[in-house]
């Protein structure tokens, strides 16, 4: 039965939409943990973008929507030397961000990048800090830059510990759009009540369908989906910070409200207080540019490479053990359609890391996926859920995304089941991972700069006590090209 509510009384706000706009005006972050890697994804999402622009598929999709439109005091897009709009330039930022699915992680009831709400971030940071230098005001520093990151990490991140939005359907850069509209608003010097005006405005917009991360549908707008998401919600901060109304209701609204009209009647709610968690247990997609489900797949296929690389025609079975939610997602069989398919399948990413001792992004391109190898070893592939790597994937104080590997021969012999709970990216392995991540970044800036400029980015980047005090046109400067 359909319940219609008819009057405007009892409008009060929405709980959720008065705490995250509490926590975003209102809240101090004061973790020398959450800054330090807040700096590391800075960098390295950078640096995803900077890769990213090597590849056709991506840059076709950036600079204005008018061709050669140049806006005055504008923000520009890293490793280009484009000129936008911020609403423009955030989806230009997003896009290269996400293009390869190689930057950080947060995996939870519902998954994403919340690195993706850099886009929206750094696009408003330079943006804002331009029109100040154009009127005498000081610009914001990259620590501003940093401290909207963790805050859009923490909504982004806590809303979906509990809350699993991929189940009824929809995507998770609905996140991204909630949290880039919130923090963004605040930049913009929006008060609680239009923080909470644009955020209501975020829901209501919908989200986007997971049609295109599954067969039969697989396909590329899953690499700018986030750069749509942060730029909209650059957009919905902009027209609040104009005075448009908002929605107090807007999740809870019977009938009309987005629980009732597209989450099953749920209540979204947050698993704990807004702080700085979801930062410092951030994941980071440190050695393979691969669906993070897989990444510890990946890393097992190349224990076992040089094990098996001259025996693969030997090959009987090979046996994945995995969790629930790789199951659900990247568990795929028969034709693979394109990069976007090949880079979301379990079977393809721990193929090509068996077969080649390594997963890069090329591996996904058509040329590399018409090698007969690759589809032979998938079709040996059995696919089987361990409940407890299920179980501990969900658990707050292990968040394991645990894979393992084991090959059998056709003459009855085979190798050790190769285990790996924790990629490299997860907290547990921190102290290892940064200095991979800061070669990773290095690495990034050699396809597309001269190792002089290089060495330049780096000698502001590698220093954070410099960093942090930087000007963010200054620091975005570093990476214009002409």
């Amino acid at each position: 039965m359909v319940v219609k509510v008819k009057t405007n009384e009892n409008r009060e706000v929405d709980a959720l939409l008065r705490t995250i706009a509490e926590y975003v005006v209102d809240h101090e972050i004061t973790s020398d943990e959450a800054y330090e890697t807040a700096s590391s994804v800075l960098l390295d999402t950078i640096g995803c973008g900077i890769l990213a622009l090597n590849f056709p598929d991506c840059t076709k999709m950036l600079g204005p929507i008018v061709p050669d439109t140049v806006v005055l005091n504008g923000a520009r897009v890293p490793g280009t030397n484009y000129v936008l709009d911020p609403v423009r330039a955030a989806f230009n930022i997003g896009c290269i961000i996400r293009w390869l699915d190689y930057n950080d992680t947060w995996l939870a009831a519902e998954w994403g990048h919340p690195s993706d709400n850099l886009g929206g971030i750094l696009a408003v940071a330079d943006y804002l800090s331009r029109q100040n230098i154009a009127k005498g005001k000081p610009p914001l520093t990259v620590k501003d830059v940093l401290t909207a990151m963790i805050k859009a990490h923490e909504i982004q991140g806590v809303i979906a510990l509990d809350n699993s939005f991929n189940r009824v359907g929809l995507d998770h850069v609905l996140l991204v759009k909630v949290a880039t509209t919130a923090v963004v608003t605040h930049m913009l010097g929006g008060d609680k009540e239009t923080v909470i005006n644009a955020l209501s405005n975020a829901w209501i917009d919908n989200s986007s369908l997971r049609t295109y991360r599954h067969a039969p549908n697989t396909g590329s707008r899953k690499s700018w989906a986030a750069g749509d998401a942060t730029s909209r919600g650059v957009y919905l901060a902009m027209v609040a910070m104009k005075g448009e109304m908002g929605y107090p209701t807007a999740l809870s609204a019977p009938t009309w409200g987005f629980q009732d009209v597209l989450f099953e009647g749920k209540e979204i709610t947050l698993a704990r207080k807004l702080d700085s968690y979801v930062m410092e247990h951030v994941l980071f997609k440190v050695p393979y540019p691969a669906e993070f489900h897989a990444q510890t797949a990946a890393e097992c296929g190349i224990t076992l490479h040089n094990e098996v690389k001259d025996r693969l025609d030997e090959i009987d079975k090979i046996v994945l053990h995995t969790h629930e939610s790789a199951i659900r997602i990247i568990d795929k069989t028969g034709p693979l359609l394109n990069a976007a398919d090949r880079d979301h399948c379990l079977q393809y990413i721990a193929a090509i890391a068996l077969y080649k001792g390594a997963v890069r992004s090329e591996d996904y391109e058509d040329e590399a996926a018409a090698d007969p190898v690759i589809d032979k070893l998938r079709d040996t592939m059995e696919v089987v859920e361990d409940l407890r790597y299920s179980k501990e994937y969900l658990d707050p104080d292990k968040r394991s995304i645990a894979n393992a590997m084991q090959v059998f021969f056709k003459d009855g012999t085979s190798t050790e089941k190769i285990e790996v709970e924790y990629p490299l990216g997860h907290r547990f392995r921190r102290k290892e991972a940064i200095p991979v991540v800061l070669e990773k970044f290095s690495n990034n800036l050699l396809t597309h700069y001269t190792p002089f400029k290089k060495d330049q980015i780096e000698a502001l980047c590698f220093d954070y006590d410099r960093l942090a005090k930087t000007d963010v046109t200054e620091f975005v400067e570093l990476f214009v090209t002409p």
